[in-house]
């Protein structure tokens, strides 16, 4: 996406991991919030 991620876009993952329907299966993740840097750096 050629940017940094504002702080605001992090509330999703937060919002989404305390939920208790929507992140109940969850048991262990590393939930990515970086515009998909990680997909094209090689990391």
């Amino acid at each position: 996406m050629g940017r940094f991620v504002d702080s605001e876009e992090l509330l999703g993952g937060v919002f989404f991991l305390t939920d208790d329907k929507a992140a109940s299966a969850i048991t262990g993740v590393v939930l990515p919030i970086d515009c998909g840097f990680a997909a094209y750096s090689g990391v």
